[in-house]
């Protein structure tokens, strides 16, 4: 019977104490992660300008260095391919550069299927050969059938991100959706579907926007995280990109609201509310809500009756 491979614990590669970076402060060295958001948030233009950067060597919306430049590979599975080119050709005007100087291989496939083993067994071989430094995939629903809220059907299709990752010692960056009207979530909890894909990035990528306000937050595995940065998409030429907002210092993302503070929220503004329109106001599942409402009522900040909820008064 086959062992698995073991080694003693002092023969172990040593790694240097200084962390390494893919793109300074936003990806670390061969890091799996996400790029997240609500629908609108330029998920799409940072993953392309990330491509770029590491393709050209040029720093990531000409502001985080590249230390270790090299090829990527692109799918983009819900934009046409001529839009594809026209916001490369935008970032590349951005920062500089000619667009058929730029080692970045778009994948042209009409579908990549992570759940089927023949697609799989594709992309491997096309990482095989082109030995990219980074591969793009945008976005992750565009790459399977499976049912992202299962963590089962979700956990083998990462995993086998992550294989992907250790096989050819690159980095993987994915484009995977928020949900709507999840502003009052913590940036990586809002992320739709299953609680794997938060738990699975080694970088991860956050982007919202409040009115006109577009911001950046960061979270690594094994890294510190940077302030938030604002950003704005400014025209270059007839194409856009994004850049960080001039004259806009990082700020500390504030933290959000949590369930109970919305619950008082809302009891404060109404005389009495019962679950069903807490549970639309709130925006939290049912079971969640339940349980947040026993622990007010038991610490004597909430009162129950056969109506609904309400405040206690502390006049």
């Amino acid at each position: 019977m086959n062992t698995l491979p073991v080694e003693p614990a002092w023969r172990l590669a040593q790694r240097p104490d200084a962390q390494r970076w893919l793109v300074t402060d936003l990806w670390s060295e061969q890091a799996v992660g996400i790029v997240g958001g609500e629908p609108k948030c330029c998920k799409s233009f940072l993953a392309l300008d990330l491509a770029v950067a590491v393709a050209s060597g040029t720093p990531c919306l000409r502001h985080f260095p590249v230390p270790n430049p090299g090829r990527v590979l692109l799918y983009a599975a819900e934009a046409a391919l001529h839009i594809v080119r026209r916001r490369l050709e935008g970032i590349c005007a951005a920062a500089q550069l000619s667009l058929p100087d730029l080692d970045v291989q778009v994948i042209t496939a009409p579908t990549v299927r992570l759940d089927l083993p023949a697609d799989r067994s594709r992309l491997e071989r096309t990482v095989e050969e082109l030995k990219p430094r980074l591969p793009v995939l945008d976005p992750f629903v565009r790459l399977h059938r499976i049912d992202e809220n299962a963590s089962g059907e979700v956990a083998p299709l990462l995993a086998y991100l992550r294989e992907l990752q250790r096989r050819h010692e690159l980095a993987v960056l994915v484009v995977h959706h928020a949900k709507k009207s999840a502003g009052h979530l913590r940036a990586g909890q809002a992320l739709r579907g299953s609680s794997e894909f938060h738990a699975w990035g080694d970088s991860n990528l956050y982007l919202r926007r409040l009115g006109n306000d577009l911001t950046l937050a960061v979270e690594h595995r094994a890294a510190a995280s940077m302030p938030v940065v604002a950003l704005e998409l400014a025209h270059r030429g007839a194409a856009l990109a994004l850049q960080v907002r001039a004259n806009s210092p990082p700020q500390s993302e504030t933290p959000a609201p949590t369930i109970d503070e919305h619950i008082i929220t809302a009891l404060a503004e109404s005389r009495e509310l019962p679950i069903a329109e807490l549970r639309v106001l709130c925006r939290v599942r049912k079971a969640t809500l339940h349980a947040r409402l026993n622990t007010l009522v038991s610490s004597g900040r909430v009162l129950r009756s056969a109506d609904g909820y309400r405040l206690v008064d502390t006049a």
